[in-house]
């Protein structure tokens, strides 16, 4: 997907950029954003099982069960069905390259290479470009309320919250609408420079604390990070139905040659990082049940051990196409979308992984992408969803976002349609409390569907000590 290079000759100042911006209005009128349009008719049930033949069978009931447990894990693990809806509504003309599932939880805290401690968005499996900015914006508006009514909040204290997630996207995309493309480019949210910013003592200590763990022995992990088994074999222990091994009998749809797919993937590292993974041989893969959303695609962890037994953890990642090419036909992404993955989170990330590639499995035509397996979380939803918490993390979400978003779209552009009063936060948060309400309703009807779905499964085939088949870890050549 070359891209024309721009020339000096269609450059133009910030001044005229902003008038560009406030000019779009007159297209779309901020107001217009206020309004869930429909009718809403389709089958929020219907679309999400649009996606059930590509998953692994047994772990598809395991995904609405997840979704089931409340609303905003609902909004979680149905992206596919607020693109749909979103289709429907009014957008500002203005493109960015769009992470695509920009709820509350799709942020998080990471340490950089250089041991920086920064807060950013960490899912991209949605990401396309070409997308109105307005899309994301309203993704985590919705999740805001979602989260607020969730924890029983008024309508009205949700709306606040939600408007004020706006607010601070648009109060950041200001403050950078003035800076240089070299300065916005390497601009960072700092997590320990937003704790100065933070009213709610509560999440004062929570991000202090964080920091200071990670300072000390790196992010908390998660639960679900896979372990090794003792003894002199190296190898992941199964902990299903999250992580668990497939063995022969397994379907056949669901294997993938691992150490074919390391060889291409090396193929594309940089030099200096193809060195750095010289140092390590793959041992061992097992598959990962990974986010509501993600349940059920393939996705597997790849554990490479040094020879004084030091371990990586590597994640394989299935790659689909984007759930935005609902929004327009004609913003598709053509290639492998594993590179999609890759190229939008290089582009919206302020430090990616240094690992981070993709890959084509050749026997199932899969596309994938990979990267260091992530162990690290801010916490859950629960632990932020009290009052003045929620809201500071909200404004947290929306600076991020602006920063995220002023890589690839234009600062100053976004600056002038939005403005400088709160009218599109406040059209925006009423977007949000009304889709909240329709979540609600979707919700309802999923769980009322799963009232005549069996329990879910135990994972696909007999639980093997070892890979077997095509899923085996095989030793890469010795070339690689």
């Amino acid at each position: 997907m070359a891209r024309k290079r721009q020339t000096t000759a269609t450059l133009s100042s910030r001044t005229e950029r902003l008038a560009q911006g406030k000019a779009q209005r007159r297209k779309t009128p901020r107001e217009a954003h206020a309004e869930l349009k429909g009718p809403l008719t389709r089958s929020a049930v219907a679309i999400l099982a649009e996606s059930d033949g590509d998953r692994v069978p047994e772990l598809v009931p395991e995904r609405y069960k997840r979704m089931s447990l409340s609303p905003f894990a609902f909004l979680r693990g149905a992206a596919a069905v607020m693109a749909t809806d979103l289709a429907r509504q009014p957008m500002a003309g203005i493109a960015v390259q769009a992470g695509g599932d920009s709820h509350l939880m799709n942020f998080g805290a990471f340490v950089t290479p250089e041991n920086n401690i920064l807060f950013d968005v960490n899912d991209f499996d949605e990401t396309l470009a070409g997308v109105d900015f307005t899309v994301d914006l309203k993704r985590l508006a919705a999740s805001v309320a979602v989260a607020a009514l969730g924890s029983d909040m008024s309508r009205k204290q949700a709306r606040l919250i939600a408007a004020r997630a706006v607010k601070a996207y648009r109060g950041h995309m200001a403050v950078m609408s003035k800076m240089s493309p070299l300065d916005v480019w390497h601009s960072r949210i700092d997590l320990e420079e937003q704790i100065g910013v933070i009213g709610h003592g509560g999440l004062r200590r929570k991000l202090a604390s964080i920091i200071a763990k990670a300072r000390d022995e790196g992010l908390a992990r998660d639960d679900n990070f896979p372990h090794l088994a003792a003894g002199a074999d190296p190898r992941i222990v199964d902990k299903p139905p999250t992580i668990f091994h497939l063995d022969a009998a397994a379907d056949a749809r669901h294997s993938i040659d691992i150490a074919r797919m390391f060889t291409d993937y090396y193929k594309d590292l940089l030099p200096d990082r193809q060195r750095l993974l010289d140092r390590f041989v793959l041992k061992d893969s097992a598959f990962k049940a990974v986010g509501v959303g993600s349940v059920g695609t393939f996705c597997c962890v790849s554990l490479f051990i040094t020879g004084d037994g030091e371990p990586l953890f590597l994640q394989i990642k299935q790659a689909q196409p984007s759930i935005l090419e609902r929004l327009d036909k004609q913003v598709r992404y053509k290639g492998n979308q594993g590179r999609r993955v890759v190229e939008g989170q290089r582009m919206m990330q302020a430090a990616t992984d240094i690992f981070l590639g993709y890959a084509r499995d050749a026997a199932s035509g899969r596309d994938f992408y990979i990267r260091t397996l992530k162990n690290r979380r801010l916490g859950g939803i629960s632990e932020i969803s009290e009052g003045e918490a929620l809201s500071d993390y909200a404004e947290l979400c929306g600076r991020t976002l602006a920063r995220a978003h002023a890589r690839s779209g234009d600062p100053a552009i976004i600056t002038g349609y939005m403005g400088k009063t709160g009218v599109i936060d406040e059209a925006i948060a009423s977007f949000a409390i009304a889709y909240a309400e329709q979540t609600m309703l979707d919700h309802a009807a999923l769980v009322t569907a799963r009232g005549d779905q069996a329990p879910a499964k135990k994972p696909p085939g007999k639980i093997a000590r070892k890979p077997a088949g095509k899923f085996v870890a095989r030793k890469p050549p010795a070339n690689r």
